[in-house]
Formats: structure tokens, C-alpha cells, sequence
């Protein structure tokens, strides 16, 4: 986890860390060390590929992910999900199934994200990649690749929730 150094409100030197909190001295306003809200799609065709994007950008640049992001301030998850495969992928998705929330940390000692994964199809549009992504591919199951070149750990959680299904 990392530390926050200053408030977002005053600016004054935060306090220390109790438990997963920090006080501001200036103002009195916490700051709370919440994970990070995150949505997560994977992908299936009809043959049973799923859809992943490789990263142009840290972290895990040049790693496979599936498709997805950091939710905005408004947004549900299932919203942030259809909108990042949009931005990622430029293709339109149905939601099929949601495959559960899966703790992760975006990069070493970076933020700690909460990640609702769901399970999805192509509805309109052929994936090219966007965004973050500089390339996106589809994977039969057995050509998926292995762990140490999966962008995060919850990518392989969600992998293999779906293919459970």
C-alpha cells in the first residue's frame, strides 16, 4: 500500500497509518487506504477463446490482461466494464454472467483495486486494440499464456472462474 503523504483537502502532512486510515491534523478529514474499485471482463467466443489485451502501458507493460479498468466516480461496475471494453477493444459486449469480486494490487506495493469480473460476449465489432492496449488477441484455452506473462494475478483468477462455466 501507498502511503498518501499529504491531505487532499488542505494539503497539511497527513498523520500516520491506524489500521487502514489516515488523519489529517489540519482539517480533521480522514483518508481511508479503500482498494480501489475495478471491473474486469473476460471474453468468450463461440469457439470457446477468450479475449485478451496485451498493455502498452505500466504497469505490466507488455503482459496479457483481460479487458478492463478502474470504475469512474459514478459508475457500477457492470457500466465500467461495458465502457472499458469499449475504449480497450472498440467492440460492444453482453454481460452473461458475473464471475465474482477478486482482490489484487495494481503493481508492487501499488494501490490495493477490488475487481468485479464478469463474463462476456462480443455483440458488435471485431477487437482491435485501443487505449491502454497495443495489441489484443483471441487465446483458445489450451495457447493461454502462462502466468508470468499475465499483466496481475486476479487476470488467471478470472481465467479460470470462466472456464469453469
Amino acid at each position: 500500500m501507498r502511503l498518501r503523504s499529504y491531505c487532499g483537502f488542505c494539503a497539511a502532512p497527513l498523520g500516520p497509518v491506524v489500521g487502514a486510515q489516515q488523519d489529517c491534523p489540519g482539517c480533521g478529514e480522514p483518508y481511508f487506504h479503500n482498494a480501489k474499485p475495478c471491473a474486469g471482463v473476460v471474453v468468450r467466443d463461440d469457439e470457446g477463446r477468450v479475449l485478451l489485451g496485451r498493455r502498452g502501458v505500466e504497469p505490466a507493460k507488455g503482459r496479457w490482461n483481460i479487458p478492463g479498468g478502474f470504475c469512474e466516480p459514478a459508475e457500477t461496475p457492470d457500466d465500467c466494464a461495458v465502457r472499458e471494453l469499449r475504449e480497450e477493444t472498440g467492440c460492444e459486449i453482453e454481460i452473461v454472467a458475473f464471475l465474482g469480486h477478486v482482490i489484487d494490487r495494481y503493481s508492487e506495493g501499488g494501490d490495493h483495486t477490488l475487481n468485479a469480473i464478469y463474463l462476456a460476449h462480443v455483440r458488435v465489432g471485431e477487437p482491435r486494440a485501443s487505449d491502454d492496449l497495443d495489441e489484443v488477441r483471441w487465446f483458445a484455452p489450451d495457447e493461454i499464456p502462462p502466468a508470468d506473462r499475465l499483466a496481475f494475478p486476479s487476470t488467471r483468477v478470472a481465467l479460470d472462474r470462466a472456464s469453469a462455466i
